[in-house]
């Protein structure tokens, strides 16, 4: 690709889960396309989770339609190498023209003519469109309030890979979402003292009435909403696959002996702070997994099928002491506090992106992933459609929208009006032989790059 600039018609960056549904649309359309990827397959699956990480919904549903997991109980969950093997296997089946190894370092909008020029690590792309299915987890975050002491080891949940890979003693987990409280519940059955600061969340049950949750999500119409509730963008998630899958409970988990304390606040001298929240966080939570059983029930009862009742998913187990007496702040080094893991979640990172694509705040402005930039698309973000969207099933449906934008703006692109088509039926026999010369010397370009 050094030698000389490649064009190409669609050029998709990532090659997630985003990127290999994208790619797949694309084949099925005829849409000529390459994949770049600065890693491999599906990386962020393999190297950028902790090592006993499962998928977070039943294999039966966390997939593509196309292929099913090999090997697995439909209503199992997906371990994360498995994952990141059933998309390489997905890419495969359909021959997706992907390069991995190649890291996209800047985008820009061509002067004068449609597309964009794409700068990366092994030489220039000219790209008709371009779709970004870098996905949600790219910059992970720590608060400016982490402590600058090096005599504690901190690191975000992105590095964390297992409790032997920490130094001794005990640990605080900042974040009670899906990661912290899987991570905080790992450490804790491997012998280690654990304090969880538990912010706003949603919990759902696992499963209800013998349905998992993913499914009440699909029937309730959960799945297919298509505007976020006010207020409730950033609310994390509290819901796991892990051990077979089972309702996270936080008072459980307290009563195992892990400490739950409130939002963290500060840090200063040695000392950390809490809010005084943790009571109202977890009643929160206790809410939403209410709310989600009610309307389960509404549900059956109204359409009459035949599901068992499940009283034990409304027990609510008593306050443990670290809710009723909760922490207002923790000496560290008393507490023999070694290790702080920030499951502080991520941010978006678009500096390459030299386009206007974004609003003040540098959101992406799209409509179901279709820039305000023409020829630029998003995918695999968070409602980018609906709810779904950045789950593995809902990117996939994403994609098979974009992809049918992509092929009726090539439509357009394409039209030639009357008079040029009668230039064209006037040119003599081989006057295209330039262009097909042209043609063929591309097509062994793109042949070599393992493009389709």
């Amino acid at each position: 690709m050094t030698a000389e600039t490649l064009s190409i018609d669609t050029l998709v960056i990532g090659a997630g889960q985003a990127g290999v549904a994208m790619s797949e649309h694309l084949s099925k359309l005829g849409v000529p396309h390459l994949v770049l990827e600065r890693d491999r397959i599906a990386e962020r699956w393999r190297t950028c989770r902790w090592d006993s990480l499962v998928a977070n919904g039943p294999a039966w549903h966390d997939r593509f339609p196309g292929m099913e997991f090999e090997g697995l109980d439909p209503d199992a969950f997906a371990p994360k190498d498995q994952v990141a093997d059933y998309f390489e296997t997905y890419a495969r089946k359909f021959d997706a023209p992907i390069r991995t190894g190649v890291e996209v370092t800047g985008v820009a909008r061509r002067t004068g003519r449609p597309g964009f020029t794409v700068e990366t690590s092994d030489g220039t792309i000219e790209a008709g469109r371009v779709v970004v299915a870098t996905g949600p987890f790219q910059r992970p975050v720590i608060p400016p309030i982490a402590p600058r002491d090096p005599h504690l080891t901190q690191l975000h949940s992105a590095d964390y890979r297992n409790p032997a890979q920490l130094p001794e003693g005990a640990v605080l987990v900042v974040g009670a979402g899906s990661s912290g409280v899987q991570i905080a519940d790992e450490l804790q059955r491997a012998g280690r003292k654990v304090y969880l600061s538990v912010g706003a969340h949603d919990r759902p049950p696992r499963a209800y009435r013998n349905r998992d949750f993913c499914w009440w999500l699909g029937v309730l119409g959960e799945w297919d909403k298509e505007v976020v509730t006010p207020g409730r963008e950033h609310v994390t998630i509290a819901v796991s696959g892990a051990y077979g899958g089972q309702t996270i409970d936080f008072r459980r988990l307290a009563h195992q002996g892990m400490t739950l304390v409130g939002v963290t606040r500060s840090f200063e001298r040695g000392v950390v702070t809490f809010e005084r929240d943790l009571a109202d966080n977890l009643k929160r939570g206790d809410d939403n997994l209410m709310a989600l059983l009610d309307a389960a029930d509404a549900y059956v009862a109204r359409t009459g099928i035949d599901l068992p009742e499940d009283p034990q998913a409304r027990v609510i187990p008593p306050d443990p002491e670290c809710v009723t007496h909760p922490l207002a702040e923790l000496d560290l080094a008393q507490a023999g506090v070694n290790t702080i893991i920030w499951a502080t979640g991520y941010a978006l990172d678009f500096g390459w992106l030299h386009v206007n694509a974004f609003d003040d705040n540098g959101k992406p402005q799209h409509q179901r992933g279709v820039s305000k930039e023409p020829g630029l698309y998003f995918l695999g973000l968070p409602w980018l459609s609906r709810r779904a969207s950045s789950f593995i099933w809902g990117v996939w449906h994403d994609a098979k929208h974009i992809a049918d934008h992509i092929v009726t703006q090539r439509k357009y692109l394409a039209y030639r009006d009357a008079s040029q088509r009668q230039q064209d039926a006037r040119r003599p026999q081989g006057a295209d032989a330039p262009s097909t010369a042209h043609d063929e010397s591309r097509a062994r370009k793109v042949n070599e790059l393992g493009v389709n």
